[in-house]
């Protein structure tokens, strides 16, 4: 959370509205620039302003492929650990009945209690800490439940084809929940996003005063441009947010775990 410091805490629309607010407030004064000096101006200066305008817009569609591409790869990467997670908890109530007979019935119940605590932290926005934490506390005595029940089955039954199993695919769930949360926390660096906007407000900048030196407005065409340009980086900054923007991670993996159980 470290990294979103500054912006995690603003929803991604309000964002986004401010982008394209300040980039409409830039396109005006760059036009109103480009007029004033328009008269002083010549056709070599033109030219040159035309490419620096086309390098703009080079870089702003560098920079959005590139913090697209980084969002995207860490919305993967948490859709991918929720179905190593689900995989794990499924394969420990596989091998809970390979624990000796005295052990299924706690084991059996502390999965249920586990995967309904994994489902319920997995609706809560990152931004509600406290309750997180809480969430967390509950997490882990579950599973130190899970690892000393599993050391006294072992004492029972120290088979490794038995209770080795067990503990091999417990350990594997410790795991893999351990790597989900570590990759919620993995945002793109907060300093990429602040050069996006820098350039997505410059590049406003520039097609404004490029309209203000040719002496006419584009607006519809420059309007649809900020647009399409502000919905993606909409997107960039909702796919960088677990469990707080509007596309979220599937749980459907975990709830067919539960709904298994239930049936």
């Amino acid at each position: 959370m470290d990294q979103q410091q500054l912006l995690y805490d603003f929803s991604s629309i309000a964002i986004t509205a401010t982008l394209f607010g300040l980039l409409v407030v830039s396109n005006e004064i760059g036009f109103r620039i480009g007029r004033f000096v328009q008269g002083s101006t010549d056709t070599e200066i033109k030219t040159l302003t035309g490419a620096i305008q086309a390098s703009i817009l080079g870089l702003l569609a560098l920079l959005l492929g590139f913090t697209f591409s980084m969002s995207m790869q860490r919305f993967d990467g948490r859709s991918q650990a929720l179905i190593a997670e689900a995989n794990a908890i499924g394969t420990v109530e596989l091998r809970v009945q390979l624990l000796p007979e005295q052990y299924r019935e706690k084991a059996v119940r502390l999965l249920e209690e586990y995967i309904a605590l994994r489902i319920a932290i997995g609706k809560l926005d990152l931004t509600r800490r406290e309750e997180r934490k809480q969430y967390d506390g509950q997490i882990s005595r579950l599973q130190n439940a899970l690892w000393s029940l599993a050391v006294m089955a072992a004492q029972d039954d120290p088979r490794p084809v038995t209770t080795g199993a067990f503990i091999t695919s417990l350990n594997e769930l410790i795991d893999s929940q351990g790597k989900r949360n570590a990759l919620l926390q993995m945002h793109v660096p907060e300093v990429v996003l602040v050069l996006l906007f820098i350039v997505f407000i410059a590049s406003g900048s520039m097609l404004g005063y490029s309209s203000g030196l040719s002496g006419r407005r584009v607006v519809a065409p420059t309007i649809m441009v900020a647009f399409l340009i502000a919905m993606i980086v909409f997107i960039i900054i909702d796919l960088d947010r677990p469990k707080r923007g509007l596309i979220q991670v599937d749980q459907g993996s975990m709830l067919l775990l539960q709904d298994n159980r239930n049936n």
